[in-house]
């Protein structure tokens, strides 16, 4: 029987386009997700319409940004297993959408839809897949069910049920267990979730995999950025500082702590805003504080990195430029939530971090291997930052400790990956 919670969503669900149209006049997001899906089903009809009949398509839909990262290793390893096969990627969100509308592994990318019964059954039918994979979460219910009719085979990959989600709330439990009930196999990113779906919400075909996102951050680490390559020469003299994708809290306590130790250890910092406006804001505070800087668009000749900050205005390839760190500083953790930390980990380097990563379980997961360590003040900061710069020894351990975090978590790639493979080779 369904839960009273799923009842109440297919019942109401048919009133989200009236809703969106009344909210999308007071707010502009929503005027910005209503007009982006305007014309959606007729201009991904002419796009389908444009290619070969495929031999196995697989749908792949990511909410956003971070999510899709977990994809692209699962289905560059498709793409060379199986030249053939047709995929296609949906995103929630805007940013996921802007910044992969033009990803050279899919056929098609789009919006999807709003989540109504008449939506998700043109949808599916519209799309046809052989397989649907869903990464980490977004769970609408309407395109799920209308996608297990269609006959694809269904698939959650790097699932994760963090402590305090919704997923755990006890109202929501059949609620849950209806919609994971659709899935044909669960691949969750560790042992512990994979016996609560199994325990909680009655899943069987679950298998922990680990998480794609080690996989990719592993074989991007391979690959060279041209432009992170250019700055490598001139950063040989001193240990590094990388602040990576920094907000102004973060800025606030690292540009002093670094400051006692500016003799010993060179900065470079990477906000993770990079508009004029935020820039301007940070070349002042440094200016503020008596201390020279050149953004990376301006750098010259004259660029000495012992006598000078330099702020990277640019984006793109800040996981090329932990290459060149000795320590790196993932900003984030004074706002929502700390940002990758996998990212500079890959490179065997301590990371450090604000307090703020509840919804980061590689940070923690780091920070139990000993390869990281949380600061909460300036104070922190420097004590750390001190520590490794006095101590050689520990600063390679720690750094060990990061990469052996990293290589013991590789393969989930491949385990999800030999699921979708197989099926479409028998499809075929």
């Amino acid at each position: 029987m369904a839960s009273l919670v799923l009842a109440a969503y297919r019942f109401l669900s048919p009133l989200q386009p009236h809703l969106l149209r009344l909210l999308a006049s007071r707010k502009p997001k929503l005027k910005s997700f209503a007009e982006a899906r305007t014309n959606l089903f007729e201009e991904l009809q002419t796009r389908l319409n444009s290619l070969p009949e495929p031999k196995c398509r697989v749908w792949v839909h990511a909410s956003s940004v971070g999510e899709f990262e977990q994809a692209r290793p699962i289905i560059a390893e498709l793409r060379q297993q199986l030249p053939d096969l047709d995929v296609v990627v949906s995103f929630f969100s805007d940013s996921g959408y802007e910044t992969r509308k033009h990803y050279p592994d899919a056929a098609v990318v789009f919006y999807l839809p709003l989540d109504t019964p008449q939506n998700a059954r043109r949808l599916a039918d519209m799309i046809g897949a052989d397989i649907f994979m869903l990464m980490r979460y977004d769970f609408w219910p309407n395109h799920l069910e209308a996608i297990k009719q269609s006959g694809a085979r269904m698939i959650l990959a790097a699932a994760a049920l963090p402590p305090g989600s919704p997923y755990l709330k006890p109202t929501l439990n059949g609620f849950y267990r209806e919609i994971f009930s659709l899935f044909d196999a669960i691949y969750t990113i560790d042992a512990t979730d994979r016996e609560t779906f199994q325990n909680r919400f009655g899943c069987r075909t679950v298998f922990t995999a680990g998480d794609p996102r080690f996989d990719q951050v592993f074989k991007r680490q391979k690959k060279s950025d041209e432009r992170a390559a250019r700055l490598t020469p001139l950063f040989r003299n001193k240990p590094v500082l990388v602040g990576g994708s920094t907000w102004g809290p973060d800025e606030a306590i690292l540009v002093p702590a670094w400051l006692s130790l500016r003799t010993k250890l060179s900065l470079m910092l990477v906000p993770h805003k990079v508009d004029r406006e935020n820039i301007q804001r940070l070349m002042q505070l440094l200016r503020d504080q008596e201390i020279d800087a050149v953004t990376i668009s301006e750098i010259g000749e004259n660029f000495d990195p012992a006598k000078q900050v330099l702020v990277i205005d640019q984006v793109g390839y800040l996981a090329e430029l932990y290459d060149i760190a000795s320590i790196a500083y993932v900003g984030g953790g004074f706002g929502v939530n700390v940002h990758n930390t996998i990212e500079p980990a890959v490179h065997g380097i301590p990371v450090l971090f604000g307090p703020r990563h509840g919804n980061s379980p590689e940070a923690a997961g780091l920070i139990e291997a000993g390869a990281a360590k949380v600061v909460s003040d300036e104070a922190e900061l420097r004590q750390a930052l001190t520590a490794f710069v006095e101590d050689a020894a520990q600063l390679k351990k720690t750094g060990e400790k990061a990469a052996g975090y990293i290589n013991a978590r590789l393969g989930a790639t491949i385990i999800i990956t030999r699921d979708i493979a197989q099926h479409c080779r028998t499809k075929s």
